[in-house]
């Protein structure tokens, strides 16, 4: 059978991305061109500023690929880019990239959502097997999903508020962590002590989450010991918001794997690069049986070579798009 490339173009928030992936699961060459300096400099990312720098190094960064690559368009079956959901003005750069390509080189053009991506970045580390529980973590979404076959997503569950990277990047930001502070948070939290009291979010039996109360609990907390004169313990507070975090996503994951007698779990987003979250997941899945998938680090943060893995699927199920296809800032996986 003919090996599949796939060229990925990634560019929803801050990093310009372009991978070649083969058959889904085979990295060639991935490039990734990050912004995080510059943006470190305002406390997190400026739109305006992540697009114009996106229109400067888009063209740099596909040829730079390719050179790695030692491939030329021709051996490219298909472009693979993500319309949305993101930062508008960054999509929209990599959508018309994608376009420009396939009309010129007269290639299929796959739409990819950036949450698939994300999950099918797991299938770069081992082949994904179903049926699946998938959690997605990250700065936008929290989500419970049930894959019964490729390309196939059923929402389960999901966060009713602040997304739990959002959640993170506040608490940092409450306690003086620097941009990005969801990693230092973490980092912090192996430092300090659970004393804080801080509420579990949203423990109930349903599958959905909510972390815009635990954010209030720690602003209000911190506010109150200042007001009192004593000292912020930064260490303990990353550890006690930390482990509420972790005891609701371990727990209502743990039941809906139970629930819906699946035996295989994916953990996906920029969030599943945090250390906490995988140590607990590692550890309740050996206790259980639960085959677990987490990507390598360098895959669970923004990267083109996710959406050619998930564009490899999306092209075996023919979801082709034509050159109207449309960047879309808000749109749902489940539509």
């Amino acid at each position: 059978m003919k090996d599949i490339y796939i060229l990925g173009i990634e560019t929803s928030c801050d990093e310009t991305s372009v991978s070649i992936v083969k058959n889904g699961c085979d990295e060639i060459t991935t490039v990734v061109l990050s912004q995080m300096d510059t943006h470190s400099n305002y406390g997190g990312v400026v739109p305006e500023i992540a697009s114009r720098m996106h229109v400067e190094n888009i063209t740099m960064v596909i040829e730079e690929c390719l050179e790695k690559s030692s491939l030329t368009m021709d051996d490219i079956d298909a472009i693979s880019v993500t319309y949305g959901p993101g930062l508008i003005g960054c999509l929209l750069i990599g959508v018309l990239a994608a376009t420009t390509l396939s009309y010129i080189y007269n290639k299929p053009l796959i739409p990819v959502h950036h949450i698939a991506g994300h999950i099918y970045a797991n299938n770069l580390v081992s082949e994904m097997k179903f049926p699946l529980i998938a959690l997605v973590i990250s700065g936008g979404h929290t989500e419970l999903i049930y894959m019964s076959d490729h390309y196939s997503f059923k929402k389960i569950g999901g966060t009713l508020d602040d997304a739990v990277g959002e959640c993170y990047d506040k608490v940092a930001r409450v306690i003086g962590v620097p941009y990005p502070g969801g990693p230092m948070v973490d980092r912090l939290s192996y430092k300090g002590k659970d004393t804080y009291p801080l509420p579990l979010p949203l423990d109930d039996n349903t599958y959905n989450f909510s972390f815009s109360g635990i954010k209030s609990a720690v602003i209000n907390l911190v506010h109150n010991e200042l007001q009192r004169g004593n000292e912020i313990r930064k260490e303990d507070i990353a550890c006690s918001f930390q482990n509420r975090v972790v005891e609701v996503l371990s727990k209502k994951t743990m039941k809906a794997l139970k629930e819906y007698n699946v035996k295989n779990l994916i953990i996906a987003g920029g969030v599943s690069a945090n250390s906490g979250i995988r140590d607990k997941f590692t550890s309740l899945c050996e206790a259980n049986g639960i085959n677990l998938t987490i990507p390598n680090i360098k895959y669970c943060t923004d990267n083109a070579a996710m959406i050619a893995s998930a564009g490899y699927f999306a092209y075996k199920k023919k979801i082709i798009s034509g050159y109207d296809l449309k960047a879309c800032a808000n749109t749902s996986l489940f539509e």
